[in-house]
């Protein structure tokens, strides 16, 4: 028997726009049901099925929060797995990616950092309209597939900026 699709445990339709409060909601929900307390005086063996089927409904939920994740997921489920090691091959982005790295290697403030990150997610904004552009064109998978590794690049970079913010609130 095979994993159930993400979308599936939350009874969703696969697409790339999704309702993030409605997923948090009701990702508590099954949660609650599924969690393995529940189990306690249970059989060894439904204990066990209760820890697979709470970390499997985790990982949904941890891969459909994330834009950059649920695209990837998007893409693998409909036959377009893309592997992990793949770069993007857009120089301009790339030397982009770079002035931005640059850039907040340079902040030294909360404020500073503040302006920065509301330019990221602007642009995390306008990366995932345009791979929800994308995925709606099954013409465009090889487009979609590219944003997605842009979206990536750009997510791992908020994660730069989040460690930042943390350091210089301390």
């Amino acid at each position: 028997m095979g994993t159930p699709c993400h979308f599936a445990l939350f009874d969703l339709k696969p697409g790339f726009r999704l309702d993030l409060d409605k997923l948090a909601v009701r990702y508590r929900e099954l949660a609650r049901e599924v969690h393995p307390d529940r189990f306690a005086d249970a059989s060894e063996r439904e204990q066990r099925i209760a820890l697979e089927n709470s970390a499997a409904l985790n990982d949904a939920y941890q891969t459909l929060r994330s834009a950059p994740r649920r695209a990837r997921y998007l893409l693998a489920i409909s036959g377009h797995e893309v592997p992990q090691e793949v770069t993007v091959h857009d120089p301009d982005f790339l030397l982009q990616q770079m002035e931005l790295r640059e850039e907040l290697e340079e902040l030294d403030d909360l404020d500073g950092v503040a302006v920065f990150k509301k330019r990221l997610k602007a642009a995390q904004d306008t990366l995932n309209e345009d791979f929800a552009a994308c995925w709606d064109d099954a013409a465009q998978r090889e487009q979609a597939e590219r944003l997605m590794r842009r979206m990536q690049f750009l997510d791992k970079l908020a994660q730069e900026v989040r460690q930042l913010e943390e350091r210089l609130d301390d």
